[in-house]
């Protein structure tokens, strides 16, 4: 395996003014010699093999975890389904909020202490019978060149791909990265730009933009979520909008999921999202006409079940990511009316269930 801190990026050209401009994510970070991008892991070297960009986190990770797939949160992907999660560490947006501060945020590469090829990692969740592996943790689209060559040793084995990102990626970027994964969930932080840029550094569109991508033109299982921050970005009215883009744009059986923030990072004096919060959000926004609307972080029955939107029978019963209930047809219809649930289903649920259980694995 190539050594992590020369391993070759891609996705770079040569500014006028003789830096090196990162073409990843809207960032667009001009680089001189030995800089590092905003998300601290593309870095411009000059040694024996040339000026160029290196990701420095190849092969390298923050540790590596079994969890539901309900965790990430998909609700509707396999659901009772176990997956190999890990991430890196950086990260391309600033959000104030981050939940996963330690390591999106980390400027220590020597807490990347799990080092592994793309090969071992498939051949791990093989061994432990993961129906997919999840970059998560910290936005896997820093990582990308890492985590496609993950993606096609899982696929050579018959594995899924999961992405947990916020999307926030250039155009051809975008198109690599998300040929090579079966589903995604996407943080839609907010609904307005302002939010983005004071709260994230960053700019809304081209989250839109993936999103409409994702639903247009790729076959990518994906499901929202938007993690409620009162004060900030959990007013009806940007709720009723958000939920109408959505229903209009995407579609109405796109899953969305409102999570509970928790005083963080660099908001700790911002108070806990309550219940009523969450529970006010996902009124709203099925009756925006959203099909599939989940609650996060918060035990709520209501908003862990996946229920038909025709009949409105139970059809999965969760508690937290504990199935209780489980009864769709192997074929992933309802069956009370016959209706076709949308998602990605087996013949029979997972039994995973809540573990949570820590692995390592060789190079």
């Amino acid at each position: 395996m190539t050594a992590p801190s020369s391993y070759p990026a891609r996705y770079w050209h040569w500014a006028e003014d003789g830096r090196m401009q990162c073409d990843l994510c809207p960032r667009d970070c001009k680089l001189h010699e030995g800089q590092r991008g905003a998300c601290f892991v593309r870095m411009r070297i000059n040694d024996a093999n040339g000026d160029r960009m290196v990701l420095t986190t190849y092969g390298r990770s923050s540790g590596f975890c079994i969890d539901p797939i309900e965790k990430k949160p998909l609700n509707q992907f396999y659901p009772g389904s176990s997956v190999l999660s890990f991430g890196t560490a950086g990260c391309n947006l600033a959000c104030k909020f981050c939940q996963n501060w330690d390591i999106s945020k980390s400027r220590d590469m020597d807490r990347l202490m799990d080092q592994a090829s793309p090969d071992a990692i498939a051949d791990a969740a093989q061994a432990y019978g993961c129906k997919s592996v999840a970059f998560t943790y910290n936005d896997p689209v820093i990582f990308a060149e890492y985590a496609m060559d993950v993606a096609d040793a899982c696929h050579a084995r018959g594995i899924q791909t999961v992405a947990v990102t916020a999307g926030y990626l250039h155009n051809q970027p975008r198109r690599d990265f998300f040929a090579k994964m079966d589903a995604a969930n996407v943080d839609l932080k907010a609904f307005t730009d302002d939010f983005y840029w004071k709260l994230t550094g960053s700019h809304l569109q081209p989250v839109l933009d993936a999103l409409l991508y994702l639903k247009h033109e790729t076959s990518v299982w994906f499901e929202i979520t938007t993690l409620l921050i009162p004060g900030h970005n959990d007013s009806d009215s940007e709720i009723a909008a958000m939920s109408q883009w959505i229903a209009k744009e995407l579609g109405q059986d796109v899953p969305l999921h409102f999570s509970a923030f928790h005083p963080d990072h660099k908001m700790p004096d911002v108070p806990a999202t309550p219940l009523a919060t969450l529970v006010r959000a996902r009124d709203l926004a099925m009756k925006e006409g959203l099909h599939f609307v989940y609650t996060g972080n918060v035990r709520h029955r209501a908003g862990d079940t996946t229920f038909c939107p025709h009949c409105h029978a139970d059809l999965i019963e969760r508690d937290w990511y504990d199935m209780r209930q489980y009864c769709l047809t192997p074929a992933g219809h309802c069956p009370h009316c016959g209706a076709a649930i949308a998602g990605r289903y087996t013949e029979k649920a997972g039994t995973f269930g809540s573990k949570r259980i820590p692995i390592a694995i060789g190079r």
